[in-house]
Order: C-alpha cells, then structure tokens, then sequence
C-alpha cells in the first residue's frame, strides 16, 4: 500500500508541474528538417567550400595549389572549362568563377498560327502572342519575295513553326516548317526542305528556291554609310578615288555572314584592309569583307562555308574611321556594284527529290489552308 501511495504523489506531482510550467517546456515529436542549402544546382552542405578573393600577381594555378590541388588536376580543370570560361581573364578584385555544364531535355512542340496585319508584322505577331524572333524568321524567308516596307493593312500570314520548352518554360522558337503570306490579294508560300544533311531551304510550291544566290547585305540591322562608287573623298586620307564596295556601319562585334556559299580563298590582315577574308563562290562570283575586329574561330583558307555563316566580326581595323564592314563584290575579276547585278536565283528542287518535295508539300498546305489553329 505504501509503494501505491508513492507512486500516487509522483504522478500527481508530475501533473501539477506541468500544469503551471507549459510556457517552459517544447515536446517534440518529429525531427526538425533542415532546408538544403542548395546553390548552381549543388547542395553546397555536401562540400568543403572556400572563398576568397584574387590578389594582385595571382593566377588561378596558384591559388588552387595552395588549396591542395595538385598540377595535374588545375590542367584538367582548365582544359575542361575552357570553352566555357577563359581563366585568363580572372582579375585581381574578383573570384566569382562557377563552371558548370547542365543539360536539361528540350520539349519541341509544333505550332499552327495566324494573324492579320493591321499595322505591322511585329505588331500582328505580338497581338497574337506569338514571338517577336518570328518577325526576323519570316523577312528572312520572304527576303527576296516580298518587300516588308510595303505589306498593307489586311495583309494576312499564316505558319507552322516550332517552341522549344525546358520544364515547361518557353525557351525560344525553333525552325520555321511552312508558312503563306497574302499580300494585295496574293498567296506567297514557303515550304522548309532539305535536300541534303547539310541543310535545306524555302521552296515555293512548285519547288522554285525562295533564296538567291547571295544575301543582300552580309549583316543584319545595319544601315549603309557609303556605297560603291567610281569617284569618292576618302574619309582617312582625303584622296578621290574610286570606293569598289559598300560599307555597312554597324556595332564593333556585330557578326558578319557570308553572302553565299562558297570556300575561303583569304583570311588574313593587310595595312589597309585590317583583318579580312575572301571567299570564292564559284568561277564567275566572289566576296570580300573588310575592316573585322576579328575573323571567326575555324574561319581559314579552305573552308567551306554555306550562306549566312557568321566568318567575322564588324570592326575598325586597317584604314578605316570606325566600326564598320566594307563588302566588295567581284564578278568575272571584276569589282563591280551588287545592287546593280541580276543576282541569280537558288538551285530549285533537284528532279531526284522533287516527289519527295511535293508530298511533303501537299501535307503541309493543307495545315496552312486549316480553319482551326492549334498547337500540334
């Protein structure tokens, strides 16, 4: 009876304690969870981190010695990251070097739209929330077919194009398939072909090549600042002479594309020209483009190179007052003025393909000509 009586009062002096002392005591039933610590996608409590900042004289090799990483070690990071970062280019005040190379699938989903133009193409595209990069993807298309200073209100244009989606985000637009514009009563189509695997074109629907042979400036969103003249004051040395190319100003940087397929027949640097490369397109045809900041990577005697591949970069380099590319056109040897040539038109569809072309064709006018728009 005693050792009941004992047990009696502790329980009741249990409850009595914790009755007048519940601000005082936390009973916890789950482990508390620590949020990772997550940054670039690693979680960082999953490693030793050490920070600090470049000094004055220090290289990258030192300061990852000095943390313990052997030589053979600091070259395979370097070669590893060099196409993603240039270590060279780390400076004293700074050290906020994250090299990371991540690859997410792309989610490529075909879309079917349309619009009427009330003011502008850009303009039809955004009230249809379509991408604004359409714009450039069409006048690149229709570049030789229609002229887009002149489209008129009720002008109306319809295309099958792809969205690139990462994680259900929308990433950018992807190839253009087909489109049709009608403009002044007219239809104008364009059907995406590859003839080869090296690339393809737009061909009309009878198979006839949208593209002309050259493109008609060999960079984009730039203005002239001095055509091709016989007679023309120099701007550096004051001379008259005659200009035998026409200059685009642009941005330094600003990339310069071939204006045909051809092979690089010069990729080099002369007093007056700076750095420059010529490309030869075929017996009758060549182009040289001048002044670049710098030639492209890969660009070099030799190389084959296909229409709109970027071979430089607008600069100021050789004899020239600022940023610009001076374009000069040859034909028969000769340098004369290409917006004076009848440019020949691109190779229509080869008779080998030309079945292929049309059912694929077939298939693809009668998504354009579809009431219904939809993503497909």
């Amino acid at each position: 009876m005693k050792r009941y009586l004992i047990l009696i009062v502790l329980v009741l002096s249990t409850i009595f304690y914790l009755v007048n002392n519940t601000d005082k005591i936390k009973i916890t039933f789950e482990e508390e969870i620590k949020e990772p610590n997550i940054k670039f996608g690693f979680d960082l409590d999953s490693f030793s981190i050490k920070n600090g900042t470049i000094k004055d004289g220090q290289v990258l090799g030192e300061i990852l010695y000095l943390h313990h990483i052997d030589h053979n070690q600091i070259n395979r990071i370097v070669k590893k990251s060099k196409d993603i970062f240039d270590f060279r280019r780390a400076v004293p005040g700074k050290n906020d070097i994250k090299v990371y190379v991540g690859k997410k699938p792309i989610k490529i989903k075909n879309r079917l739209s349309s619009g009427t133009i009330e003011s502008s193409l850009w303009n039809a595209l955004i009230n249809n929330n379509l991408s604004p990069a359409l714009v450039v993807e069409l006048e690149a298309i229709y570049a030789w077919t229609l002229d887009f200073f002149k489209i008129q209100k009720g002008d109306y244009f319809t295309v099958l194009f792809e969205e690139k989606y990462v994680e259900g985000e929308f990433i950018g637009i992807g190839d253009v398939k087909a489109s049709s514009f009608t403009h002044s009563g007219n239809n104008f189509y364009a059907f995406y072909f590859e003839e080869n695997e090296l690339y393809g074109d737009f061909f009309d629907h009878e198979g006839n090549n949208l593209r002309k042979t050259f493109l008609r400036a060999p960079i984009k969103y730039s203005r002239i600042s001095s055509r091709f003249s016989k007679r023309r004051k120099h701007p550096v040395t004051g001379q008259w002479k005659g200009h035998f190319g026409t200059d685009y100003a642009a941005p330094t940087g600003t990339p310069i594309m071939a204006t045909a397929n051809g092979t690089i027949s010069r990729a080099s640097y002369s007093r007056n020209n700076g750095n420059y490369v010529k490309i030869k397109h075929n017996t009758k045809y060549s182009t040289q483009y001048l002044h670049m900041s710098k030639i492209a990577s890969g660009i070099k005697k030799g190389k084959f190179v296909k229409q709109g591949d970027v071979i430089g970069y607008v600069g100021s380099t050789g004899l020239a007052t600022g940023p610009h590319v001076c374009y000069r056109f040859w034909k028969n040897g000769r340098q004369v003025d290409p917006y004076r040539e009848k440019l020949p038109a691109g190779e229509p569809i080869k008779k080998e393909n030309k079945e292929n072309y049309m059912l694929l064709k077939d298939s693809l006018l009668q998504l354009l000509q579809s009431e219904t728009l939809y993503d497909l």
